[in-house]
């Protein structure tokens, strides 16, 4: 997956100071494990795969390094305090679909971290060449939902009780897409086609 577009490691200033975006490596898979494992059960329903169990990082980790996935993280004072992953299947019947995947510590929501993370993640994403991107959550997680809407995400539609957390209890899960393609096309046609990428 290309991501010539932006260098890293960048830095961004928010409320809760300054933090660093870089890249996920191999080096990076006990400080994403204490990253995750700290995260509450609930905020990892809408990742497909239980990041905080040490064999699916590893998992993780071996599809970064094959070229499968990028993924950002957020560092503040050294410790991973986010990440942002591009999840896309060049094999699929939809190579042309990338989903983002993103979670964010507790102790910085509300300070703009999130909204950094995904605002970097999604032009990692378009500077990948997607023609559509997807994102997934829990109907609950209304702050993502309109942190994702603000980015030009629509709902498309709302899977009933498609997620069961560790205590067998079901979840809905709400997809959003944004069609890079149309916005892309609408761009070069009043003569901004690098807006997104």
């Amino acid at each position: 997956m290309s991501t010539e577009i932006r260098s890293y490691p960048r830095r961004v200033k928010t409320d809760a100071g300054e933090i660093e975006f870089r890249h996920m490596t191999a080096a990076d898979e006990a400080a994403v494990l204490a990253f995750a494992q700290k995260l509450p059960v609930h905020d990892l329903l809408f990742i497909p795969r239980n990041i905080s169990e040490p064999k699916v990082l590893s998992a993780w980790i071996k599809e970064i390094d094959r070229g499968g996935l990028v993924s950002l993280l957020a560092i503040k004072d050294g410790a991973v305090v986010g990440c942002g992953t591009i999840v896309r299947d060049l094999l699929s019947w939809s190579p042309h679909v990338g989903e983002i995947r993103m979670v964010v510590s507790k102790d910085v929501r509300g300070l703009g971290v999130g909204r950094a993370l995904s605002q970097e993640t999604f032009a990692l994403a378009l500077g990948s060449g997607l023609e559509k991107i997807v994102a997934q959550m829990t109907v609950d997680q209304t702050g993502a939902i309109a942190l994702f809407e603000s980015l030009g995400f629509k709902a498309e539609a709302l899977l009933h009780d498609q997620v069961r957390d560790l205590a067998g209890k079901t979840h809905d899960i709400v997809m959003l897409g944004h069609n890079v393609s149309k916005v892309r096309a609408q761009l070069e046609a009043y003569g901004v086609p690098e807006a997104v990428g």
